[in-house]
């Protein structure tokens, strides 16, 4: 396994679209050690989720996971957001995203490719998410929540799209260090989702 370098926006693999990984590269040795790659940077990074085009590979693949020490809590303590729950790494080739329908949640957003910068993004509450997994097991589960929200992150990654296209308004936009000390002091319930 490999610590790899992510990439940042203004790479051309953020914006282009990844291709379908072939039934016939599921567990293959270069497959195997991408997704090793992706699990050992993300971690080594420190974010929820990591895809393949943010380390410059054109594959439709993401991993994701929070562990139990890094599930933030819902703030303030009297919010109505639920606490998020830690998620257990999760691999995920060729997926596809199935949104409730329903209104939109806007919650804070950063990225491993678009450092020190985040934004409210809004997205489905609940995605039903359908894959398959390194063995080339199939996946299909609603996930939601912070699991929902990094989900989407991640498959968005796959088709050439950032978080900050996903913004409706610019002007939530704001470095990470102004957002600890202006913006989050408890008058939002909203949880901060880095991936």
């Amino acid at each position: 396994m490999a610590v790899l370098d992510i990439v940042r926006l203004g790479h051309p693999a953020l914006r282009t679209p990844a291709r379908e990984v072939p039934s016939e590269e599921i567990g293959s040795p270069a497959l195997e050690r991408l997704i090793d790659d992706l699990v050992e940077t993300m971690r080594a990074a420190g974010c929820g989720g990591l895809s393949a085009p943010q380390v410059g590979a054109g594959s439709q693949v993401f991993v994701y996971e929070v562990p139990p020490s890094e599930a933030p809590p819902a703030t303030p303590p009297q919010s109505s957001a639920p606490p998020a729950e830690a998620v257990p790494l999760t691999i995920v080739v060729n997926p596809v995203l199935h949104g409730k329908p329903g209104q939109m949640v806007h919650d804070w957003e950063g990225c491993s490719s678009v450092p020190d910068l985040l934004g409210l993004v809004p997205r489905h509450p609940e995605v039903r998410l359908r894959g398959l997994d390194r063995e080339g097991q199939p996946v299909d589960r609603v996930v939601s929540g912070l699991e929902s929200r990094i989900v989407q992150h991640e498959h968005d990654h796959l088709n050439g799209i950032v978080f900050l296209d996903r913004m409706r308004d610019l002007k939530s936009l704001t470095y990470s260090s102004e957002w600890s000390s202006f913006v989050d002091r408890g008058e939002r319930g909203e949880r901060t989702a880095v991936v």
